[in-house]
């Protein structure tokens, strides 16, 4: 029987085009799910769209269309993502299925049953662009400092509570026993400290007369489900929770990915609601950075929004996926550059790997060298290095020590030179160098699907000589 592995993005709102952040998010969950495939799991990728709330509401009015027509026009444009970026993911989630619907609808209700709901009148700074209550401690000069451009709005209403507080010390023993929670380390640090200052109840609706736009609460036509509470419930959902059982046992728990925005919305406001219903944690979240522009966060204002989908018509699927993997940090914020891309695209795609397929390739239809590939017990031996880095995250280690490998094949060349040794010395050479290369292809493939998938395919069988995997850009 396979092992079953289960990974999820978080699924971003849908009143703004796709940009580059969450094009890494997505790259990322997509390497580790197709390494896991790979190596023989039974694997269950999830990613979406969260179309509910404020921000959608809003959006929706100044466009003057129903909210629904709005998230249909703008979800078609996520769709697109899986085509440019070459996405293996199994299941595009919508927050409008009627699954999930459903789903949310029945998590309500549990979570009321086991008295975890409660209804109270209040009074709150509530950030939209976040869709977030926001605490005079979180703001800077009056403002959410991340959307410090946004005007807050008071919200003063009657709305139903989650008793988030009532899980401070389950959370906290929690992460105890699982030290590997959160990662990296320091945001877990960071995590642990927001718990340990203690947990408010927070408002899980809203008052429908007010915002519409959301998941109708159960036996209470007045009320909305705050986006939130609605959206985390995705992940299971998707998994075919609470009808489904067994898929969602197949599968759950899973592994996230997260921005460091999200870190207590996933790593604490979930979890609680988990332990609400009595169902298992995340198994583990990771938390990236953000990615800049020019050094500066990316804004419309600033003209530094950076488009996946042009990127992607420039460079080509794989040196996008390429420069995410090696070039922005892990965890850390990293800046995305065009000129660095250009420099990394000529450098190390087109000369480094592109000139080894070439000159292998060529002498190796010449010479007429035949390569049988290896069988599927041997290929996951192969890929096992590959899981030390995956595991922890590590894409840019991953991506260095494979190109490491790259350049030791070249120095294997050059020192050999081939060419001008004789037929035989030359064909066992060959022989050697062709099979280190389709080892090499290997271990691209969860990196650069497409470029694996042509060296597979030349270096079967008769060996055929391929053309510039990465033409020069004009």
């Amino acid at each position: 029987m396979r092992k079953s592995f289960y990974i999820t993005t978080t699924l971003p709102y849908v009143n703004a085009d796709p940009h580059i952040g969450f094009a890494m998010e997505i790259i990322r969950a997509d390497t580790i799910a197709r390494l896991k495939r790979l190596l023989g799991y039974e694997v269950f990728f999830n990613t979406g769209s969260d179309e509910h709330g404020q921000k959608i509401y809003q959006k929706a009015k100044e466009k003057n269309l129903d909210p629904k027509t709005y998230c249909d026009q703008q979800v078609k444009k996520f769709y697109q993502l899986k085509e440019a970026l070459n996405l293996s993911y199994d299941r595009f989630i919508r927050t409008t299925d009627e699954n999930h619907i459903k789903a949310a609808q029945e998590f309500w209700q549990i979570s009321l049953k086991n008295g975890d709901i409660y209804k109270a009148q209040y009074q709150v700074k509530y950030c939209v662009g976040c869709e977030m209550e926001k605490t005079d401690s979180e703001l800077t000069n009056g403002r959410c400092p991340i959307h410090p451009n946004r005007q807050l709005e008071i919200i003063e209403e009657e709305n139903y509570f989650f008793r988030f507080s009532k899980y401070q010390q389950k959370l906290l023993d929690f992460y105890e026993k699982n030290k590997d929670f959160i990662k990296p380390e320091f945001r877990f640090y960071e995590l642990k400290n927001f718990v340990k200052k203690g947990l408010k109840d927070f408002s899980i609706s809203r008052l429908k007369e007010k915002m519409p736009w959301g998941i109708p609460v159960p036996d209470d036509k007045t009320q909305v489900m705050y986006v939130w509470f609605d959206a985390l419930i995705n992940y299971i959902s998707t998994l075919g929770w609470p009808k489904n059982k067994k898929n969602f046992e197949k599968f759950w728990p899973g592994i996230q990915i997260a921005g460091k925005d999200n870190l207590r919305q996933q790593g604490a406001m979930w979890q609680a609601m988990l332990m609400s219903v009595n169902l298992p944690p995340s198994k583990q979240i990771f938390i990236e950075g953000f990615i800049t522009s020019g050094g500066q966060k990316m804004s419309k204002s600033l003209g530094n929004v950076v488009d996946p989908f042009l990127m992607v018509k420039k460079y080509g699927t794989d040196a996008l996926r390429f420069y995410l993997l090696k070039e922005i940090p892990n965890f850390e914020d990293g800046d995305f550059s065009e000129t660095r891309m250009k420099e990394i695209y000529q450098s190390l795609l087109a000369n480094e790997l592109g000139n080894l397929v070439t000159r292998l390739t060529n002498l190796g239809e010449k010479d007429k060298i035949i390569f049988s590939p290896p069988k599927n017990e041997e290929v996951k031996k192969i890929l096992l290095s590959l899981t030390i880095f995956l595991d922890n995250f590590q894409f840019n280690q991953a991506v260095n020590s494979l190109w490491q490998e790259i350049k030791n094949l070249n120095k294997k060349i050059d020192n050999f030179a081939p060419w001008q040794k004789s037929i035989k010395k030359r064909k066992s050479f060959l022989e050697r160098s062709i099979k280190e290369l389709y080892f090499i292809a290997i271990k691209l493939e969860p990196f650069l699907p497409n470029t694996a998938k042509i060296l597979m395919k030349n270096l079967t069988g008769q060996v055929k000589k391929i053309p510039p995997l990465f033409p020069k850009i004009k």
